[in-house]
């Protein structure tokens, strides 16, 4: 029995583990602070602590599992995905203008999570089916149209923020694979057109003021502009240790909007100040030096380019949200990987975890 259980912990990649539980804890403490300025009932805490119960479930389910079932059902759990996104446009509840949640009974979740998931096993099993002809303009033109796909659903929604994350997906992949020059230059060509055109016809006003809130904060600091300044006044008043934990001037009396789920990193940089800062920071960027690393190492090309996708996924979100918060990029209402409130995004998370684990376990040469 002993010797079943060490053989079975052996096959975790510990420093991968051990980063996404500081992520989680760090972020759990946030949302725990959070609640303390609700009321005396806590709301989110309860929830996100389920979830990450049920994540660190999945993950010991998942590595179970050899790579080759997830590339067995790549092409099914990739449909299924793409008929949420679709059922949910008719289906879904509303919120924040974003028709993007199902909701049953007193649980709610969002299928552009899955849809992540999705494509990144539908572009790690379309690139290892290829043969390394990535120059051709099949292969680029195929895993384009698998990208489209679930992107145009999603602006449909609509939810910038996510099908920016899915497209750079596919971004990455095509750049990762060594498409040839002009086929690059043509994404760009079209993705300038697309802006001009969404932006004269298909954006709405608060998507607008976010733009322009991003270019020029202090042109509206009452209105379009408030939530980018509270959340600099939030990080820069942390200071080294921060104000303390359920502290917070910014988060604890409201000024900060959506301080559990947009604007954690501005929560835990004025409660926990440097300090906080670099426990988010730190374990991230080993975490993605770990993800990058099993996917050099594996010796299955499925198993490399699933690794890679899930690196590109997390840098993606982090860099959106975080910059976000520091008016680097407009606010996208992306969450903070492992950190912000949200149970299908924090299990969702934590089953990509378990599907590189897997990798780790049977595919690390």
């Amino acid at each position: 029995m002993l010797q079943t259980i060490i053989y079975f912990l052996r096959k975790f990649d510990w420093v991968l583990i051990s980063c996404v539980m500081v992520l989680a804890v760090v972020g759990l403490s946030a949302i725990y602070s959070v609640d303390l300025s609700r009321g005396s009932q806590l709301i989110f805490f309860p929830t996100q602590l389920t979830a990450f119960l049920l994540g660190v479930t999945a993950v010991v389910v998942m590595t179970n599992f050899r790579p080759n079932f997830y590339k067995k059902y790549t092409k099914s759990f990739y449909l299924l995905s793409v008929i949420l996104l679709i059922g949910v446009l008719f289906f879904g509840v509303t919120i924040n203008a974003t028709t993007g949640w199902y909701r049953i009974g007193g649980v709610s979740f969002q299928p552009v999570e899955l849809a992540k998931i999705g494509l990144i096993l539908m572009l790690a099993y379309r690139v290892s089916r290829t043969g390394r002809r990535f120059d051709k303009l099949e292969f680029f033109l195929s895993s384009g149209f698998l990208a489209f796909i679930p992107v145009s659903l999603v602006l449909l929604q609509p939810d910038l923020g996510s099908a920016f994350i899915l497209f750079s997906i596919w971004f990455s992949f095509i750049l990762a694979t060594g498409v040839k020059k002009r086929y690059i230059a043509t994404i760009v060509l079209v993705l300038v057109s697309s802006f001009l055109f969404g932006w004269f016809f298909l954006f709405k006003d608060y998507q607008k003021q976010r733009f322009t809130a991003f270019l020029n904060p202090q042109q509206n600091p009452l209105s379009s502009g408030y939530n980018l300044q509270q959340s600099l006044i939030a990080i820069g008043s942390g200071g080294w240790t921060g104000r303390g934990l359920g502290l917070g001037t910014q988060s604890q009396l409201k000024f900060l909007p959506a301080a559990h789920t947009d604007f954690v990193f501005s929560v835990i940089a004025e409660e926990l100040g440097f300090v906080g800062v670099m426990l988010v920071l730190v374990p991230f960027f080993i975490l993605l030096w770990r993800l990058v690393e099993i996917a050099e190492k594996s010796s299955d090309e499925f198993g490399s380019y699933l690794a890679f996708g899930v690196a590109v996924f997390f840098l993606v979100q982090f860099f959106l949200n975080i910059g976000s918060t520091l008016g680097l990029v407009p606010i996208t209402g992306v969450t903070l990987p492992f950190v912000s409130y949200g149970g299908t995004s924090l299990l969702i998370n934590f089953i990509l975890i378990g599907i590189v684990e897997s990798v780790v376990a049977y595919d690390l040469v």
